[in-house]
Protein backbone atom coordinates (compact mmCIF):
# COMPACT_ATOMS: atom_id res chain seq x y z
CA UNK A 1 0.00 0.00 0.00
CA UNK A 2 1.22 3.51 -0.85
CA UNK A 3 1.21 6.60 1.30
CA UNK A 4 -1.85 7.57 3.32
CA UNK A 5 -3.55 10.89 2.62
CA UNK A 6 -5.03 12.38 5.77
CA UNK A 7 -7.71 15.06 5.38
CA UNK A 8 -9.71 14.90 8.63
CA UNK A 9 -11.32 18.31 8.02
CA UNK A 10 -13.24 16.73 5.09
CA UNK A 11 -15.26 14.56 7.51
CA UNK A 12 -17.32 17.60 8.53
CA UNK A 13 -18.38 18.02 4.90
CA UNK A 14 -19.00 14.32 4.30
CA UNK A 15 -21.00 13.88 7.52
CA UNK A 16 -23.24 16.89 6.92
CA UNK A 17 -26.65 15.34 6.39
CA UNK A 18 -28.42 18.46 5.16
CA UNK A 19 -27.90 22.10 4.31
CA UNK A 20 -28.12 24.55 7.21
CA UNK A 21 -31.33 26.51 7.68
CA UNK A 22 -31.34 29.86 5.91
CA UNK A 23 -28.63 31.40 3.79
CA UNK A 24 -25.09 30.33 4.64
CA UNK A 25 -23.61 33.74 3.82
CA UNK A 26 -26.25 35.78 5.65
CA UNK A 27 -25.93 33.54 8.71
CA UNK A 28 -22.11 33.72 8.84
CA UNK A 29 -22.16 37.49 8.42
CA UNK A 30 -24.67 37.94 11.28
CA UNK A 31 -22.82 35.66 13.69
CA UNK A 32 -19.92 38.09 14.27
CA UNK A 33 -17.47 35.16 14.67
CA UNK A 34 -15.16 36.06 11.83
CA UNK A 35 -12.22 33.76 12.63
CA UNK A 36 -14.49 30.75 13.15
CA UNK A 37 -16.41 31.56 9.96
CA UNK A 38 -13.21 32.32 8.00
CA UNK A 39 -14.29 35.90 7.23
CA UNK A 40 -11.19 37.92 6.38
CA UNK A 41 -12.64 41.36 5.63
CA UNK A 42 -15.95 43.21 6.01
CA UNK A 43 -17.02 46.21 3.99
CA UNK A 44 -20.29 48.11 4.00
CA UNK A 45 -21.70 46.20 1.01
CA UNK A 46 -19.32 43.24 0.55
CA UNK A 47 -17.17 40.83 2.53
CA UNK A 48 -14.45 38.24 1.89
CA UNK A 49 -14.22 34.77 3.33
CA UNK A 50 -12.24 31.59 2.75
CA UNK A 51 -14.17 28.73 1.22
CA UNK A 52 -14.49 26.04 3.91
CA UNK A 53 -14.43 23.35 1.19
CA UNK A 54 -11.85 24.83 -1.19
CA UNK A 55 -10.90 23.79 -4.68
CA UNK A 56 -7.37 24.90 -3.87
CA UNK A 57 -5.34 26.52 -1.10
CA UNK A 58 -6.41 30.16 -0.61
CA UNK A 59 -9.82 29.77 -2.32
CA UNK A 60 -11.69 32.99 -1.44
CA UNK A 61 -15.28 34.04 -1.92
CA UNK A 62 -16.22 37.68 -2.38
CA UNK A 63 -19.82 38.11 -1.27
CA UNK A 64 -22.22 41.05 -1.38
CA UNK A 65 -24.05 41.74 1.88
CA UNK A 66 -27.26 42.01 -0.16
CA UNK A 67 -29.02 38.67 -0.49
CA UNK A 68 -29.44 38.56 -4.28
CA UNK A 69 -29.05 35.64 -6.73
CA UNK A 70 -27.36 37.40 -9.66
CA UNK A 71 -25.17 40.26 -10.81
CA UNK A 72 -28.12 41.90 -12.55
CA UNK A 73 -30.05 41.97 -9.24
CA UNK A 74 -27.23 43.83 -7.47
CA UNK A 75 -27.42 47.66 -7.65
CA UNK A 76 -24.66 49.25 -9.76
CA UNK A 77 -22.54 50.77 -6.95
CA UNK A 78 -22.60 47.47 -5.02
CA UNK A 79 -21.76 45.56 -8.19
CA UNK A 80 -18.79 47.89 -8.73
CA UNK A 81 -17.59 47.31 -5.15
CA UNK A 82 -17.93 43.54 -5.62
CA UNK A 83 -15.73 43.65 -8.73
CA UNK A 84 -13.21 46.05 -7.13
CA UNK A 85 -12.93 43.81 -4.07
CA UNK A 86 -12.48 40.78 -6.32
CA UNK A 87 -9.52 42.56 -7.95
CA UNK A 88 -8.15 43.37 -4.49
CA UNK A 89 -8.41 39.70 -3.53
CA UNK A 90 -6.45 38.74 -6.63
CA UNK A 91 -3.71 41.22 -5.63
CA UNK A 92 -3.67 40.04 -1.99
CA UNK A 93 -3.41 36.38 -2.99
CA UNK A 94 -0.67 37.19 -5.50
CA UNK A 95 1.35 38.93 -2.80
CA UNK A 96 0.66 36.42 -0.01
CA UNK A 97 0.70 33.07 -1.83
CA UNK A 98 2.48 33.79 -5.13
CA UNK A 99 0.25 31.61 -7.34
CA UNK A 100 1.01 31.14 -11.04
CA UNK A 101 -2.56 32.04 -12.08
CA UNK A 102 -6.19 32.31 -10.97
CA UNK A 103 -9.65 31.00 -11.69
CA UNK A 104 -12.09 33.80 -10.93
CA UNK A 105 -15.76 33.26 -11.57
CA UNK A 106 -19.42 33.04 -10.72
CA UNK A 107 -21.86 30.15 -10.80
CA UNK A 108 -25.31 31.67 -11.24
CA UNK A 109 -28.06 29.17 -10.43
CA UNK A 110 -27.86 25.58 -9.28
CA UNK A 111 -27.79 24.32 -12.88
CA UNK A 112 -24.53 26.27 -13.30
CA UNK A 113 -23.00 24.63 -10.23
CA UNK A 114 -23.82 27.20 -7.56
CA UNK A 115 -23.77 25.55 -4.15
CA UNK A 116 -25.53 28.58 -2.67
CA UNK A 117 -27.63 29.67 -5.65
CA UNK A 118 -29.75 32.21 -3.80
CA UNK A 119 -26.82 34.43 -2.71
CA UNK A 120 -24.41 35.78 -5.32
CA UNK A 121 -20.70 35.23 -4.66
CA UNK A 122 -17.48 35.36 -6.67
CA UNK A 123 -14.88 32.60 -6.37
CA UNK A 124 -11.20 33.60 -6.45
CA UNK A 125 -9.09 30.46 -6.71
CA UNK A 126 -5.30 30.67 -6.85
CA UNK A 127 -3.64 28.13 -9.15
CA UNK A 128 -0.12 26.76 -9.43
CA UNK A 129 1.54 24.83 -12.23
CA UNK A 130 1.05 21.16 -11.40
CA UNK A 131 -1.64 21.69 -8.75
CA UNK A 132 -3.89 19.14 -10.43
CA UNK A 133 -2.98 15.50 -10.54
CA UNK A 134 -4.42 12.00 -10.71
CA UNK A 135 -5.91 12.26 -7.20
CA UNK A 136 -8.73 14.50 -8.44
CA UNK A 137 -9.50 12.37 -11.49
CA UNK A 138 -9.00 8.85 -10.15
CA UNK A 139 -9.63 9.22 -6.44
CA UNK A 140 -12.09 12.12 -6.53
CA UNK A 141 -9.91 13.73 -3.86
CA UNK A 142 -8.32 17.17 -3.76
CA UNK A 143 -4.99 17.65 -2.06
CA UNK A 144 -4.88 20.99 -0.24
CA UNK A 145 -1.35 21.65 1.03
CA UNK A 146 -2.23 23.93 3.95
CA UNK A 147 -4.84 23.74 6.71
CA UNK A 148 -7.65 26.33 6.48
CA UNK A 149 -6.80 27.99 9.80
CA UNK A 150 -3.15 28.38 8.73
CA UNK A 151 -4.26 29.94 5.44
CA UNK A 152 -6.62 32.25 7.33
CA UNK A 153 -3.81 33.41 9.63
CA UNK A 154 -1.46 33.88 6.68
CA UNK A 155 -3.95 36.05 4.74
CA UNK A 156 -5.45 38.00 7.66
CA UNK A 157 -2.64 40.61 7.96
CA UNK A 158 -3.03 41.48 4.27
CA UNK A 159 -6.76 42.06 4.66
CA UNK A 160 -6.31 43.99 7.91
CA UNK A 161 -3.99 46.34 5.99
CA UNK A 162 -6.80 47.25 3.57
CA UNK A 163 -8.63 50.52 4.13
CA UNK A 164 -11.74 50.21 6.26
CA UNK A 165 -15.10 50.90 4.61
CA UNK A 166 -15.22 54.35 6.20
CA UNK A 167 -11.92 55.21 4.49
CA UNK A 168 -9.67 54.93 7.58
CA UNK A 169 -6.84 52.44 7.97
Amino acid sequence: MGEVLWAPWRMQYIAASKSPEGCLFCTKLREQRDAENLILWRGQTTFVMLNRYPYNNGHLMVVPVAHVPSLSALPGPQRAELIDLTATCEAVLQQALRPHGFNIGLNLGSAAGAGVAEHLHVHVVPRWQGDTNYMTVVGEVRVIPQHLEATYQQLLPYFRALPTPEGGD
